[in-house]
């Protein structure tokens, strides 16, 4: 089970304004688009799914996000707003969800201890779950490579600082 974790107070339930939304979910499309492109196989893992819109609810961040993969876009969304339509629907808080994406702790056992939440079609949770896992994401070198630029080393030490710090996985870990 996952550590609860809270994010630190600066960043916790932050109102999320709309030009705010709209910038992170132009970001998110951005990274999802590269990694669509160096790891074409995230995209053909999720098979008859890859046109499912997935709602991520990060419980202790400040907007949801909307995954549509086939279109290859992220939006971030209020929490004030009534739910976008969607097909499957992941709960939980941001250390369950960076473990997940980092392999620090397995899926299936993120969902069925509760730290990870689902609803809709579960089909499609399995093979979004199964095509991260394949795909072997590390958030930290995806956002590094993402900048090309020299602030990529910057960017490298501080997420290692900050993993050091808060105990979140922000990296690929081997289990």
């Amino acid at each position: 089970m996952i550590a609860q974790r809270p994010l630190p107070p600066p960043f916790r339930h932050l109102p999320m304004p709309v030009p705010a939304a709209s910038v992170i979910g132009f970001a998110l499309s951005r990274l999802l688009r590269r990694i669509a492109a160096h790891k074409p196989a995230i995209l053909g893992r999720l098979g008859a799914y890859q046109s499912a819109r997935f709602l991520i609810d990060v419980i202790d961040g400040p907007a949801l996000l909307l995954i549509e993969p086939q279109a290859q876009r992220i939006t971030a969304w209020s929490r004030k707003r009534p739910l976008p339509p969607h097909d499957a629907a992941i709960r939980g808080q941001l250390a369950a969800f960076l473990a997940m994406l980092h392999g620090s702790e397995d899926g299936d056992a993120l969902f069925f201890s509760g730290d990870l939440e689902i609803a809709g079609d579960t089909s499609a949770v399995l093979a979004f779950r199964n095509a991260l896992d394949d795909a072997e994401l590390d958030l930290t070198e995806e956002l590094a490579t993402l900048s090309r630029s020299p602030f990529d080393g910057w960017l490298r030490r501080a997420f290692a600082l900050a993993e050091s710090r808060t105990g979140y996985p922000l990296t690929r870990q081997e289990i």
